[in-house]
């Protein structure tokens, strides 16, 4: 279990209005990630989740990208231990 972490992610740029909570839920479902995604405030879109620490890199890498439409300046990651908190992947508002 010690390749299983949760992941705090922030995405800063043009990812408002993208269906880039959609694309989230999609990468992260097909990597087996459990979590959320949710859209903030200050134009940023915020992602929490927790699985294999290899596929939530991979998510990184995701996020780095975006869907088509969307223009990714800046992805902010933390790290921290698995806390079992998530049964599946969700949009929360």
């Amino acid at each position: 279990m010690e390749n299983i972490a949760h992941l705090s992610a922030r995405v800063y740029g043009y990812v408002q209005g993208v269906n880039f909570r959609y694309f989230v839920i999609r990468e992260a479902t097909y990597l087996g990630l459990t979590g959320y995604v949710r859209n903030l405030p200050d134009g940023a879109v915020e992602v929490e989740a927790e699985g294999d620490k290899n596929q939530l890199q991979e998510l990184v890498e995701q996020l780095k990208v975006g869907p088509r439409g969307a223009r990714v300046t800046e992805v902010e990651t933390s790290w921290s231990g698995y806390s079992g908190e998530f049964d599946s992947f969700e949009v929360r508002y």
